[in-house]
């Protein structure tokens, strides 16, 4: 679980370069687009521009390089050439990347054209609920601390968190020990040790917290079609704190 400096320096790399995909991605999704558009443009941007490998496709037999989860989806959503993005959605683009032998693995939501209040609130309070576990993050502190701050601020602002899926140590391999509840008790669970690399990606619903998942075998969706929103990064327990391997230079 715990990398050395010569690794957490290539994973720095990974990290930076799949910064870059998004900020790619911030000038090319739009309404009108379809979310396989969005997959093969990120491909070819991987592939081409960066000279790295998109990690997710042919990942657990999985066809495509994104994962591109829509209003209700909570999450592995799949791109679809009939699939077009329109006015009002919100959308989550997961997203991973391996150089030199290290995975990267981020995600974020766009707002497309006029996003309404309550799905504009859900996008924002799901940032902040992210950002609150990625702050309890340094050595000494446990899983449980980041868990309980992802929690505590979902459901302060009436939303649930999703206990199926959650985050995870990465690096040679895209999931690795340990697990990342978000939700928890503040105290409880493993304790964090300088050199750990893991994901923080809490996904929050704006009514239930059930999920089902469609016939295809991937995509999630909320149990009775609220919206849903997630954000992730990959963060490094450094001496004395955290580090975010996968933040976007202008954001």
């Amino acid at each position: 679980m715990v990398k050395t400096a010569a690794q957490l320096a290539v994973m720095r790399e990974s990290g930076r370069l799949l910064a870059q995909v998004f900020d790619m991605l911030d000038g090319f999704v739009a309404a009108g687009r379809s979310t396989l558009e969005l997959d093969s443009a990120v491909e070819a941007f991987i592939r081409h521009e960066l000279k790295a490998r998109p990690a997710s496709l042919g990942q657990y037999d999985y066809p495509f390089s994104i994962n591109t989860s829509i209003n209700e989806v909570v999450c592995h959503g799949m791109p679809s050439a009939k699939q077009f993005l329109k006015d009002g959605d919100i959308i989550n683009i997961d997203i991973t990347l391996e150089k030199g032998g290290f995975i990267a693995d981020s995600s974020k939501m766009y707002m497309i054209g006029n996003v309404a209040p309550k799905a504009k609130r859900l996008v924002e309070m799901t940032f902040e609920a992210m950002w609150a576990g990625i702050r309890q993050v340094k050595p000494g502190a446990r899983l449980g601390d980041i868990g309980h701050a992802i929690q505590s601020h979902a459901q302060a602002n009436g939303y649930s968190v999703v206990r199926e899926y959650c985050g995870h140590g990465i690096g040679r391999q895209m999931h690795e020990e340990p697990q990342i509840l978000h939700f928890g008790r503040p105290g409880t669970g493993l304790e964090l040790r300088e050199g750990m690399v893991f994901t923080i990606e809490p996904m929050l619903n704006q009514g239930s917290a059930k999920v089902r998942s469609l016939k295809d075998g991937w995509t999630v969706v909320t149990k009775d079609n609220s919206l849903s929103a997630q954000w992730e990064h990959t963060v490094a327990v450094t001496s004395d704190g955290f580090e975010v391997l996968t933040l976007q230079t202008n954001a």
